[in-house]
């Protein structure tokens, strides 16, 4: 195909050349009905660009098939057999893949423990019973892994008349599992391998890059370009090969959770930046991938801060790893990687993608260069001074490994949506939740639906947020009640 096409943007050019005006939504009229406080601080583009998809950019039977075309395009230039855009983000995507694998299947899902809260609300939404997936941990750093090809087989061997597995790759740190011999495990046994690849849109376009899921065999693969890509906030697009989930029952699943008015914007977005990376991708990856390793370099000459690198890969860790995701552990400095985030943003105007209770991320992308690379070293430089004052922060209560794997004995969904009522943390253990509890970044879910509390799990959400940990989705984000089935 002509990659150097992009039919959503020549649509939107032609749209605005053609002086076309439209009785229809959005009402502010591409801008003209906009306050002008409002225009004064995001301009009027935004909203000259803001068109309903049909009736608008397209007509009402879509005959230009800007959108399809767009999504073959995309698909072709990442080798797979079907794309498919969605403006409601990667948690939307991810969603539509269990349902269409799993949704009318009584065998459940093999899940990996460590996924994103989106597929814990995909299991709530869909009522598919979970089987999980233990992710590999290393004690010593408090710190996940994607499972191993050899814990897939074991969950399958567990639950053989499971309707495919869902892993997680490349977590929000960077690290990447064996996709490749876990894709060999399930269609050894006929069963679909769905890889929520939210952080690995860019994989496809550089070798040096860890492998793109589509290339080691994943039937279903979620990729975020606003994550790693230059899409704008929201656009996701999951792509699908082989026989082993029907694409049109995939797409009539994405329909049933997509917004009936999505954002023009976003689809354009995805399209040029398909453009960019087929023309320059290799390159400007390239140039992304020195400077990411020059900024290790020059952030490991810092005292006491610890740039994971060959610590995550190994035979008991991860199987490749994106570099251009600096994690920074300051376990070393006595402060928390919480301190180090809220320091950064308050004193250097610096915002980091994650932060825990020892660690801090810096997410690289092709858009940096010298001068921002030099500002996040200069930045960690008079954190790590400034950081010799901070008061130590209070200790969070750090469970086992086996704590933190709490015994599932009630659908998500059942567990959702039936009679609740709020507890005490201190009667909490014991009880089966009756909602997720996500410290987020990352956004993996500690506690989800119908899980057992345990008193080590309520002791470390209690003291991590006396910490500085953020619980965005309980009903108590203090962690002092717990929500819980009747």
């Amino acid at each position: 195909m002509d990659q150097s096409q992009a039919p959503l943007l020549d649509a939107l050019s032609d749209y605005h050349h053609s002086n076309r005006y439209g009785f229809t939504p959005p009402g502010h009229r591409q801008g003209a009905g906009t306050d002008a406080r409002v225009l004064a601080v995001m301009g009027k583009d935004p909203f000259r660009n803001d068109l309903l998809a049909t009736n608008g950019l397209d007509d009402r039977r879509s005959s230009g098939k800007y959108l399809a075309r767009a999504e073959e395009l995309m698909a072709d230039a990442v080798g797979a057999d079907t794309a498919f855009f969605s403006t409601c983000g990667s948690s939307l995507s991810v969603k539509a893949a269990m349902m269409a694998v799993a949704g009318c299947a009584q065998g459940g899902l093999l899940v990996a423990r460590d996924s994103h809260k989106s597929i814990v609300a995909g299991l709530i939404f869909s009522g598919v019973q979970p089987h999980w997936i233990t992710p590999r941990w290393d004690s010593e750093h408090h710190f996940s892994h994607p499972p191993s090809p050899a814990q897939v087989k074991t969950a399958w061997e567990q639950h053989p008349d499971a309707a495919g597995a869902l892993i997680v790759s490349p977590s929000p740190y960077g690290t990447c599992a064996d996709i490749e011999a876990i894709a060999d495990v399930c269609h050894q046994r006929g069963k679909p391998l769905i890889v929520d690849e939210a952080w690995g849109a860019h994989l496809p376009f550089h070798q040096d890059l860890p492998t793109w899921a589509m290339d080691a065999g994943a039937d279903v693969c979620v990729v975020s370009v606003h994550k790693m890509g230059a899409g704008f906030e929201q656009g996701s697009v999951f792509h699908l090969q082989g026989d082993l989930v029907d694409p049109d029952l995939l797409s009539s699943c994405a329909d049933l959770l997509m917004t009936t008015s999505p954002n023009v914007m976003v689809y354009a977005a995805l399209d040029g930046w398909r453009r960019q990376m087929v023309e320059h991708g290799h390159d400007l990856l390239s140039a992304e991938l020195e400077l990411a390793g020059r900024l290790r370099q020059r952030l490991a000459e810092i005292p006491d801060i610890f740039v994971l690198e060959d610590e995550l890969l190994g035979k008991e860790a991860s199987c490749d790893l994106d570099v251009t995701q600096v994690l920074m552990d300051v376990a070393d400095t006595g402060t928390s990687g919480y301190q180090a985030a809220d320091w950064l943003r308050d004193h250097c105007q610096l915002d980091l993608g994650l932060s825990d209770h020892r660690r801090i991320l810096a997410t690289m992308s092709f858009a940096d260069n010298a001068e921002t690379t030099d500002r996040l070293h200069t930045a960690m430089a008079r954190w790590r001074e400034a950081a010799r004052g901070f008061e130590r922060p209070p200790a969070i209560q750090l469970p086992a490994p086996s704590e933190l794997q709490l015994e599932t004995v009630q659908l998500p969904r059942d567990a959702f949506f039936g009679p609740t009522e709020m507890v005490a943390a201190g009667k909490a253990g014991g009880r089966v939740a009756a909602e997720q509890i996500t410290p987020y970044p990352p956004g993996i879910p500690a506690v989800v639906p119908g899980e057992r509390l345990t008193d080590g799990v309520v002791d470390y959400l209690r003291s991590g947020v006396e910490a500085g940990m953020t619980l965005p989705d309980p009903a108590d984000p203090q962690a002092e009640y717990f929500r819980v089935v009747a």
